[in-house]
């Protein structure tokens, strides 16, 4: 994936919505901040929210998709795909990246993957968190 800020057009071709498993995620790095993460519902609905959960930043890409919701790895936490909501009672909100799927083709918006969460700290975590809140 190019995220060149020349291009003028808006959207970059991701994968194919083939290469994200059914009720599963895949993982876009970026140049700075934390990895989107693209989802695929059982109705192949394609979803993208930043890889960081609000709670304690856990990575739902490695979570369980169940219908338009991903269960966080670390304390399952249930975030919307559609908002980046967590689910009542808990609170918070991961930031979602804009999705288009055109024949096959996952597409993001290029100027969301230069900017969108890049001011959010990256989760630590093992041996490097002691100490830490």
């Amino acid at each position: 994936m190019t995220t060149d800020t020349k291009n003028t057009d808006p959207w970059v071709s991701i994968c194919h919505i083939d290469d994200i498993p059914v009720l599963g995620s895949r993982r876009v790095e970026r140049s700075q901040g934390a990895a989107v993460a693209l989802f695929r519902t059982g109705t192949d609905a394609v979803f993208a929210l930043l890889d960081r959960c609000p709670h304690k930043g856990g990575p739902l890409s490695q979570g369980i998709v169940f219908g338009e919701r991903v269960a966080c790895p670390l304390h399952n936490w249930s975030i919307g795909l559609c908002d980046g909501v967590a689910a009542a009672p808990d609170e918070g909100c991961t930031p979602r990246f804009a999705v288009q799927v055109l024949s096959g083709q996952v597409h993001l918006d290029r100027r969301e993957l230069a900017t969108l969460g890049t001011d959010l700290p990256l989760p630590v975590a093992g041996p490097a968190r002691r100490g830490q809140p």
